[in-house]
């Protein structure tokens, strides 16, 4: 099954619309209470999200499902977002830091906000790790740069990396979710929620 799809875009204009397709989704499949619930929890983790990113950029969302498996597919397209221009908002900041990018799902945001500017910016400034720059990274995923949740908990396994493992357990997303993948190709932004209720 594929929701209907809502289109987003500045002034955060069809994030409500996000929620009803997870409640209806929820609804037509039939969903426990607690599985409806989260499917909506991870909709407004999503959303919340979007809502820092949407001056620039506009994109589509919908959900898909077959059986219990259960995609929230976000598809963003960068329009007026720059190196100079992300410099010079976190140039504002008395920290000089990005204040956006707090907590995992801030932290998501910000690495589709540096893939979408390049190379450069792709594997540094303030990104948690776990970003690969080659296409075969994911090979169900043709994009230049890409990051999932199940390799970056994979990763972070092997380190000892208290404050990493700290902001994933505080995550609702990083609780629910079995794996986030993030794929920007040029412009263009794909991210996906995958969430099984079997």
């Amino acid at each position: 099954m594929k929701s209907n799809v809502c289109n987003i875009g500045k002034d955060c204009a069809g994030l409500d619309a996000l929620l009803k397709e997870a409640d209806q989704a929820a609804e037509y499949n039939k969903l426990g209470h607690k599985q409806a619930l989260r499917l909506r929890l991870l909709t407004e983790e999503l959303a919340g999200m979007l809502s820092g990113m949407l001056e620039n950029y506009e994109g589509r969302f919908w959900i898909e499902s077959e059986g219990a498996k259960y995609e929230l597919h976000v598809e963003l397209t960068v329009s007026k977002m720059s190196r100079e221009k992300k410099g010079s908002l976190i140039a504002v900041s008395s920290s000089r830091k990005n204040a956006a990018a707090v907590g995992f799902m801030g932290k998501i945001r910000e690495a589709v906000e540096n893939m979408t500017l390049g190379s450069e910016h792709a594997e540094t400034a303030g990104m948690f790790s776990g970003v690969n720059a080659c296409p075969t990274a994911f090979s169900d995923y043709a994009y230049p740069y890409s990051w999932s949740l199940a390799q970056y908990r994979s990763q972070l396994r092997g380190e000892d990396n208290e404050s990493e493992w700290d902001a994933l357990e505080k995550s609702v997303v990083a609780k629910l979710a079995d794996d986030v993948v993030v794929g920007v190709k040029g412009k263009d932004v794909a991210i996906t929620i995958k969430k099984s209720f079997e």
